[in-house]
């Protein structure tokens, strides 16, 4: 009997015991997805693209279970800040007014904008190049205020809460220019039967005041000990070779940037 109740007993932790020490922690990502191929909704609702792809390697990593929170750009901060997310995961650009707000991880990817305008129109990126052109950003953008603050004394500024809303007025001839990431502008628009008339316009945009120092998650600011592990992660993917192996499947070039 003794020797049946202690079987029993052995039965019973392993059971209950290592089932609960071996529940994974769960992280919460917050993004809109409304940037392919950088992050966005499959057919079926799922979410899909290079940001979610490279979550996804981060995650498996860090040993820990994460869950996708569906939130407007313009409110990624505000429900961070909310405690409705552990981190955002959107193409977050570091600028210096994000970072009075959040603290941002190690980039991930750093790519420069560029304005995009049909071809057959000669745009000139100026002041006067510009005047009374309807220009297309996505709301809350770093390409937002960039627009705003270099032309939008001259310039109709067209705010959208999607980048897809962008392309969509652009190629119904709603407007002139678009201003975006240069990867994004390529690989969703100017590649696509939508974008085929549209050229890049204008010099590349680098200015670190507005295009930031990089792409990376965005956390509260007390939450250190998450970023140092988000931060070991992005390195170890990319000493493993595991995020050139996610970006080779979405860009012909190097996507992280010097």
């Amino acid at each position: 009997m003794k020797r049946l109740l202690a079987i029993g007993l052995l039965t019973l932790v392993s059971v209950t015991g290592p089932a609960q020490a071996e529940e994974q922690r769960v992280v919460r990502l917050a993004s809109d997805f409304t940037y392919p191929p950088f992050n966005y909704r499959d057919p079926e609702g799922k979410p899909v693209g290079f940001d979610i792809e490279i979550a996804d390697a981060l995650c498996q990593e860090m040993q820990v279970k994460c869950e996708w929170v569906m939130q407007d750009w313009s409110g990624l901060i505000p429900a961070l800040l909310a405690n409705k997310a552990d981190a955002i995961m959107a193409s977050m650009r570091i600028t210096e007014d994000r970072k009075k707000k959040v603290l941002f991880t190690h980039k991930y990817y750093q790519t420069p904008a560029r304005f995009v305008a049909r071809e057959k129109d000669h745009v000139e990126i100026s002041k006067a190049g510009l005047k009374g052109k309807a220009i297309g950003v996505q709301r809350g953008t770093i390409h937002d205020t960039y627009v705003t603050d270099m032309f939008g004394d001259v310039a109709d500024i067209k705010r959208y809460s999607g980048q897809e809303e962008v392309y969509l007025d652009a190629s119904s001839g709603r407007l002139d220019v678009v201003f975006g990431n240069s990867d994004q502008l390529a690989l969703a628009f100017l590649d696509q039967d939508a974008g085929k008339d549209f050229v890049f316009v204008g010099e590349a945009v680098k200015d670190p005041k507005y295009i930031g120092e990089g792409t990376a998650l965005a956390l509260r600011k007390r939450d250190e000990k998450l970023a140092n592990e988000f931060n070991q992660a992005i390195a170890t993917i990319r000493a493993n070779g595991k995020y050139d192996e996610i970006a080779n499947r979405y860009f012909n070039f190097d996507i992280y940037g010097d």
